[in-house]
């Protein structure tokens, strides 16, 4: 009797977690559906309105769909973002509204890479064009912040607060010495003497030719940082290098004496100012509309039949589907054959904004490239970052446009082959024993180090994969094998210097490279439209709810140190060849 009540009291507890479990599932599904709707109303804007810029948030290529946002663990920790489209397509559209009065843009650390601050600082500096003010207020500024503040007709601080402006510094986290204690060995072969997303793994600090293109693309970064905020401020740019080399910003009033900021002012004074280039009186309040809700009043340009692809490929490059921040070689071949297909479509844009990854699956993408290019133009238009696999991808486009701190090149491979036989058998004391048909059926084994004859194999395997990559860029390039091979090497190129060695074409925005593809393709009145179709939040939240949770309470135990968890589990994950860079370097 005693064993049927402890089976009844189990089963009954089960049933009510499983009850729990459906409840919380079907009420996540409620909420997303109800704001599923709320999300996709217009918003009206009442005129005399300030459009504001929040530009800490996010910036990704696209505006994710994501009704689940404002919940904790599936919609994540952190604001969803907007997408760099939808941004640049408001800025403009706020140019010729005439309910849109002027800009009020408030950033104090911005979530997005230096060529993504440009395209966004560009289109700024464009909506200027209209005679409209923009306004930049903060309490702290850093140096990517200011980067972007520095396109308004005023810059204003608050009293106590901060600018940070110091010049770059590039920092690499290196895991040798972790790994030799807990016995770990990673075994690497790669084609490239610059080839250095390996080196946080063999070494506990750069090697000379990785120092040597890490001080020359920080370098080309800082340079165009300078460059484009002496030109806004009307500052000497070696002046601007004498204030972050002596560290003269220390106070508030040392950035409106050397003419960073235009005043110091609190948050109220602003609204005043708002009022004024709004029309408003004192005694109204400032009617704003935040750059999140006005996206959602975009809708497509054109009106012709005629259509121009954007074919957005984001993130690290893999096998099979990917998401919309994994670039899956199905998904995006797929997008790219119905472009391809589809008689309306008369011209391709191949957005890129990824460090590479599998070298097989960019071979992939690439191949639908090659075959649509053969059927109509295909631009490349590269983002904060297309290397390695990421610079594969885009190739072969019959030209390519980057941003002068884009970074690209890297061609090169590798391939890490993690040896744990240390960790298992003299620490944790577990011994491995088997048998096998052939000398090489445990090739790539992770439980003892790798022979001369298998090293001898892989390394043959990364020479022919690096010489086909070589092949690719220089029949895209239309340059020799012996040219790409003196300038690939795993180096990592910024866009001005990949324009000038003829990795690239033309230093030119997202929207110039669609333009590009339209006059290429003769057409004048056309429609832009985007593939692949963006990831159903339903769908993603029912296939990945486990690693969200998962992802979501790892942050929270780990903090910052989320990041080099991440490295680890990275490379520990990676298999195959990989053609990637190492974006991982952080840039303060």
């Amino acid at each position: 009797m005693k064993e049927f009540f402890k089976y009844l009291f189990a089963s009954m507890l089960g049933f009510f977690l499983s009850m729990v479990i459906i409840f919380i599932i079907f009420f996540v599904i409620i909420v997303g559906a109800i704001s599923s709707i709320d999300s996709d109303k217009t918003v009206t804007v009442s005129n005399n309105s300030v459009l504001f810029l929040n530009l800490d948030q996010p910036i990704t290529e696209r505006t994710p769909k994501n009704p689940f946002g404002n919940l904790p663990i599936v919609g994540g920790d952190e604001k969803d973002g907007i997408g760099l489209n939808d941004l640049l397509k408001s800025i403009q559209r706020a140019k010729t509204d005439d309910n849109i009065k002027c800009i009020y843009l408030n950033v104090s650390s911005p979530n997005a890479g230096f060529a993504t601050m440009r395209e966004v600082r560009n289109a700024l500096i464009d909506f200027k064009k209209s005679h409209k003010k923009i306004i930049a207020y903060s309490e702290v500024y850093t140096q990517g912040a200011y980067y972007l503040a520095s396109s308004a007709d005023k810059i204003y601080l608050n009293p106590e607060g901060t600018l940070e402006f110091k010049g770059f510094s590039s920092e690499l986290t290196f895991f040798k010495g972790t790994l030799e204690k807990v016995g770990v060995e990673m075994q690497v072969i790669r084609v490239g003497n610059y080839k250095s997303a390996v080196e946080p793994f063999i070494l506990d600090k750069m090697s000379d030719y990785n120092r040597k293109q890490v001080t020359a693309y920080v370098g080309g970064l800082y340079n165009t940082f300078l460059t484009d905020i002496a030109k806004s401020r009307d500052i000497h740019k070696d002046s601007l290098y004498k204030i972050a080399d002596d560290f003269r910003v220390r106070q508030p009033q040392d950035a409106v004496n050397f003419k960073m900021v235009d005043a110091l002012k609190y948050k109220d004074q602003i609204l005043e100012e708002l009022k004024g280039l709004s029309g408003r009186t004192k005694d109204e309040n400032v009617r704003t509309v935040s750059i999140n809700d006005y996206a959602k009043n975009n809708k497509d340009s054109g009106s012709g039949k005629d259509k121009v692809a954007v074919i957005y490929a984001n993130g690290e490059i893999s096998g099979g589907e990917g998401n919309d921040n994994q670039i899956g070689s199905e998904r995006i071949s797929r997008a790219i054959r119905k472009a391809r297909l589809d008689d309306d479509i008369k011209a391709v844009v191949i957005r890129v904004n990824s460090p590479g990854g599998s070298a097989l699956a960019s071979d992939v993408i690439w191949r639908e490239i090659v075959l649509t290019k053969k059927e109509k133009p295909v631009i490349a238009s590269f983002g904060d970052v297309a290397a390695s696999g990421g610079y594969y991808i885009g190739c072969a486009a019959d030209s390519i446009f980057v941003q002068p701190n884009t970074i690209t090149g890297s061609i090169g491979v590798f391939g890490i082959i993690p040896n744990f036989q240390n960790l298992m058998t003299n620490k944790l004391g577990i011994t491995f024993d088997g048998v096998k048909t052939g000398k090489y059926a445990d090739i790539m084994a992770t439980n003892r180090p790798m022979t001369e004859g298998e090293r001898f194999i892989i390394q043959n395997e990364l020479n022919r994969i690096y010489s086909g990559f070589v092949s690719r860029v220089a029949d895209g390039r239309k340059k020799s094998k012996a040219y790409i091979d003196s300038i690939g090497g795993g180096h990592v190129w910024i866009g001005t210097d990949a324009v000038q060695i003829g990795l690239a074409d033309r230093i030119g925005s997202f929207n110039d490279a669609i333009k590009a593809a339209a006059k290429k393709a003769k057409i004048k009145d056309y429609k832009v439209v985007e593939y692949p179709d963006v990831v159903d939040p339903l769908k993603s939240l029912m296939d990945e709810s486990t690693d969200r949770i998962k992802t979501y309470y790892t942050k929270q135990e780990l903090g910052e140190n989320y990041f080099l968890y991440q490295q680890m589990k990275k490379v520990i994950a990676s298999s195959g060849i990989q053609a990637r860079m190492p974006f991982e370097a952080v840039i303060k």
